[in-house]
């Protein structure tokens, strides 16, 4: 297929590319560099064997790239959930804005089939868990969950009324290389300034579900491939999950350390919107015949050993 990727330098998008390119699709990624970087594709873009346009969504020049594509892979996005409760308006224009601005070029150049990451932060805190993709209230507490869901609904009503086919993605947390942010990077980052301790926000006890980032992917190309509505919604995660403290100790001994002291600043969050228990349903998924090969546990545990070792 000719397939468009957003934010395909960045640290999900990246993998997905490497995915694409490995089954023969001619891939044309559109990213700006603010957060991905050239060096995930390096590879590719020596063999030639895919097109990088430096591009901000939020401007123009771009949107002809979207001509003739079978696919749009939206994930430029600003991902920083902790960075949404400082500048809410950078996460309005990056995240609902630049969706806004896809969805218009797909509709001007008659691109038919569009796949989108969205978030479990969407859901806020359930009282249902593990969460079905039918949960109702949808009341995210960040505000980068509610860009998401505001993304979400966008999608809907193109799809309806474009004849757009869609595919939106609720992730749990996923992890693994060149991933920039999240309690691994953190912690690493952290202990390598200082061995001896550890910095752990929140009280520990925050308890989420994580998957490899390969494995992501593949449920995201088996859902494109297999999902047949016209508007298609699937929560992509593990089946288990696994509390911070726990991965603290994992990321410690992945660096050889002993004897960390762990501080804990305490409360059951770990900062302004977070969602202390996550665990998403992954039935649907499953009823479509995919299921992870991992469990949040082993993601964490192969993360933190490839983390450990880079830089």
């Amino acid at each position: 297929m000719d397939v468009v990727v957003t934010g395909g330098a960045g640290f999900i998008g990246s993998h997905l590319v490497d995915a694409l390119v490995a089954r023969g699709d001619r891939v044309t990624v559109i990213d700006n560099l603010s957060t991905g970087s050239e060096a995930n594709l390096a590879a590719h873009l020596a063999s030639g064997s895919i097109t990088l346009v430096r591009a901000d969504l939020l401007e123009s020049g771009w949107e002809g790239h979207l001509k003739g594509a079978d696919m749009v892979f939206h994930l430029a996005a600003d991902p920083d959930v902790r960075q949404s409760a400082i500048s809410p308006e950078r996460q309005v224009q990056q995240n609902i804005v630049a969706t806004t601005r896809v969805l218009e070029a797909m509709r001007h150049h008659g691109v038919r089939n569009l796949a989108f990451t969205s978030t479990s932060t969407v859901y806020g805190e359930a009282s249902v868990i593990p969460t079905p993709e039918e949960y109702t209230p949808m009341e995210p507490i960040s505000v980068y969950g509610a860009t998401k869901l505001a993304c979400e609904a966008l999608i809907s009503a193109y799809s309806h009324s474009f004849g757009i086919r869609s595919f939106t993605f609720r992730f749990a947390n996923i992890i693994g290389p060149r991933s920039g942010h999240g309690v691994i990077p953190d912690f690493v980052r952290k202990l390598r300034e200082k061995p001896r301790e550890l910095e752990i926000l929140g009280d520990g006890s925050q308890t989420k579900s994580y998957l490899e980032v390969g494995e992501c992917v593949r449920a995201m190309l088996f859902t494109v491939e297999h999902a047949q509505e016209p508007v298609n919604v699937y929560n992509i995660g593990s089946e288990d999950w696994i509390d911070v403290t726990a991965i603290a100790d994992i990321v410690v001994k992945a660096m050889g350390l002993s004897r960390v002291e762990y501080r804990y600043t305490g409360g059951t969050r770990g900062w302004v919107g977070d969602v202390p228990r996550m665990l998403l349903s992954i039935e649907r998924l499953k009823s479509l015949g995919w299921r992870p090969q991992m469990g949040s546990r082993e993601s964490v545990v192969a993360a933190a050993r490839t983390m450990a070792g880079e830089g």
